[in-house]
């Protein structure tokens, strides 16, 4: 039996944002090659390395300040980066934010248990899978599970940012899916000033929310990639698949139209 595909909250974002750009990522092999390291990425994925050891309860090796430090040049990720300059006025970034973040912690009255760290969960929606990969899980006094997700390049967030986010919609889902019987809670911790921001479905919102993610699910399967024609967006002049979308005529008399990228 074929296996069903996959979706992400990754790959339902780049969909909504530009089916072209999905195509490109996704399912045409020559996008491949069009695809340029991003600094940003490379800067949240080293953090993100840092945190997941901090949390990590089977990874005694960074516990304080000096080890996290440690722990970030050593996981420390350069591609992307302009300059020598830039990264290391990012690694410098970086240390700051794991150096506040190991000491806040450590006078917080944290009773919340974490229970994963860059957890990967699974729900089946019928043709396909629904997959997300979650930074932590914690688990309160209450019961209530909590998805957490660190966000390295925003400095504030609310309530609704959290409401809003497909991503933290997919975690909820998954949550709810993994323990039926518990309360789920979804917050964004802004890493660059420590704000963090929560929001929970209800159960109307809940199955609201399920069956938008199945209705764009089928709308990813079913569309005809081989006969998409690119249209202009807004997303266009950083996209790295702009050269493949100008070979097409159509697009580059839309661009005339819109504007120069």
């Amino acid at each position: 039996m074929a296996r069903k595909p996959t979706l992400s909250p990754t790959k339902i974002t780049t969909y909504l944002a530009c089916p072209d750009k999905y195509k490109w990522t996704y399912l045409d092999a020559r996008g491949k090659w069009y695809l340029r390291s991003k600094s940003y990425y490379s800067f949240g994925t080293s953090l993100h390395s840092v945190l997941q050891r901090f949390h990590d309860t089977g990874d005694r090796g960074v516990t304080t300040t000096s080890e996290a430090v440690a722990a970030l040049e050593e996981s420390w990720v350069e591609a992307g980066y302009s300059s020598q300059d830039e990264m290391a006025q990012a690694l410098s970034e970086g240390k700051a934010i794991v150096e506040r973040y190991v000491e806040l912690r450590a006078v917080e009255a944290v009773s919340a248990k974490t229970l994963f760290v860059e957890k990967t969960l699974r729900a089946d929606m019928g043709r396909f899978v629904l997959l997300g990969r979650l930074d932590r899980i914690d688990e309160h006094e209450d019961g209530t599970v909590e998805v957490v997700d660190y966000k390295s390049g925003r400095g504030t967030v609310t309530p609704e940012d959290v409401a809003t986010d497909i991503a933290m919609g997919c975690y909820q889902l998954l949550l709810r899916r993994s323990f039926p019987d518990r309360p789920v809670r979804a917050t964004i911790l802004a890493l660059r000033s420590g704000d963090r921001a929560s929001a929970t479905f209800t159960e109307e919102e809940a199955a609201e929310f399920e069956a938008c993610v199945l209705a764009i699910g089928h709308e990813i399967l079913d569309r005809d990639y081989a006969s998409l024609l690119p249209v202009p967006k807004a997303i266009c002049p950083t996209c790295d698949f702009l050269p493949l979308c100008r070979k097409h005529p159509e697009f580059e008399e839309a661009l005339g139209l819109v504007g120069d990228l």
